[in-house]
């Protein structure tokens, strides 16, 4: 019996982007389409099989400890984004503000898929979701650059919203309107 189940469900990606390892910073640039390696995406901010500990995992590591890289693409939800939108007070929510690299439709609570569930392209391209990637005021100082007073009303609005981060199980290539098929690990919830 497989350890991952196959849902019913599918996500069509609406939106793809990068961000530039030579920026340094948190702004995506829109794509068309994406190759993705077992590292990542060449020359992206979070590309390589390796990274430095951050504040997310303190109490594991020393801030700046190198560790395996399972935050090598971000993934938001649309429906998602635009209740983020809504309660920011904006018409809509440019995903270059989130360090976005997919933005899909047809899942619904995202942000909340089991960790380990996978997404898999139509020519196997197979993403593994570590964790829900939860709100930081980064975004906020992206989306304050350009919408004056907003920034602030991010992380709030974001809070249970903000997407997955992922890793290249295997590797393969998505373009806008292809579909993601998620499976889930098929074992009972844990009761610690």
């Amino acid at each position: 019996m497989p350890v991952l189940r196959e849902t019913e469900f599918v996500a069509e990606i609406t939106w793809l982007g990068h961000v530039p390892q030579e920026t340094g910073g948190l702004r995506s640039v829109a794509d068309q389409a994406l190759t993705l390696g077992f590292d990542g995406i060449a020359g992206e901010r979070h590309q390589g099989a390796l990274r430095k500990s951050c504040v997310r995992v303190r109490n594991l590591h020393p801030e700046g400890t190198e560790i395996r890289n399972l935050r090598q693409v971000s993934i938001l939800s649309a429906e998602e984004m635009a209740q983020m939108a809504a309660d920011m007070g904006m018409e809509t929510l440019d995903p270059i503000y989130l360090g976005a690299t997919i933005v899909l439709k047809g899942i619904p609570d995202f942000s909340h898929i089991p960790p380990s569930s996978r997404l898999q392209g139509p020519d196997g391209v197979t993403l593994t979701v570590d964790l829900e990637n939860r709100p930081c005021i980064f975004p906020g100082k992206e989306i304050e650059k350009d919408h004056k007073g907003f920034g602030p009303k991010f992380k709030p609005a974001a809070s249970g919203r903000r997407g997955v981060m992922a890793w290249v199980e295997r590797p393969g290539a998505l373009k806008i309107g292809d579909q993601l098929r998620l499976f889930v690990p098929d074992q009972p919830a844990w009761r610690g």
